[in-house]
């Protein structure tokens, strides 16, 4: 795989990831906490996440063969999970996709899980391993490009939203929800040829 290959993957798990939709959530979650806390909890909450993506990166693939799961399977529930997260994302409730935020300091969760390595991600992960696992540290770099590029945005958060404000955010997040959804429709259509082909 070369390189441009693993800046497409790293793109598509970049924005499975959503970091800039993620900025008001994080904000709104940590509204209540010192502000000179608040980058130590984003700094933890990110390398936890990216602790959780690894361990699915490397053994998702076994969790799937435990399970008996073809990969056609793993792409249509892929798929599926990646147009309701981009239907949430073009047409979000009132309180996102989290509900109401509580007033105590988080850990892990909301966060870290399922802010950062949600079920889409965690999906993307395995999908990416399944479809050619020997290339693991070309998917481990696509991993690290994805996340190092969405922690540099969530710990920038409060410029963030200083410089687009919540329109510009939104605007932005619904954008991502658009192209996700051309995503997931051709994760669909790659699953159902798979399909008809082996049939």
């Amino acid at each position: 795989m070369n390189f441009h290959q693993i800046l497409s993957s790293a793109t598509i798990l970049f924005l499975v990831m959503d970091p800039l939709g993620n900025i008001p959530l994080f904000l709104s979650i940590l509204k209540n906490v010192d502000p000179a806390r608040r980058r130590k909890i984003i700094i933890r909450e990110l390398l936890i996440a990216l602790g959780i993506l690894t361990i699915f990166l490397f053994f998702g693939q076994e969790l799937l063969d435990f399970l008996q799961l073809e990969q056609g399977s793993v792409r249509i529930a892929g798929g599926i999970v990646l147009f309701i997260i981009a239907l949430r994302m073009i047409f979000p409730t009132k309180h996102g996709i989290m509900g109401e935020v509580s007033d105590q300091e988080p850990f892990i969760v909301p966060l870290a899980i399922p802010l950062i390595a949600g079920p889409s991600a965690l999906a993307t992960l395995m999908l990416m391993v399944r479809s050619d696992p020997a290339r693991m540290m070309d998917w481990s770099l696509t991993l690290l490009i994805a996340w190092s590029v969405s922690a540099a945005i969530l710990i920038s958060a409060p410029f963030f939203y200083k410089v687009l404000r919540e329109r510009g955010l939104t605007a932005i997040e619904r954008l991502m929800g658009m192209i996700l959804i051309m995503i997931s429709v051709q994760m669909l259509m790659d699953a159902a040829k798979s399909f008809m082909e082996a049939n």
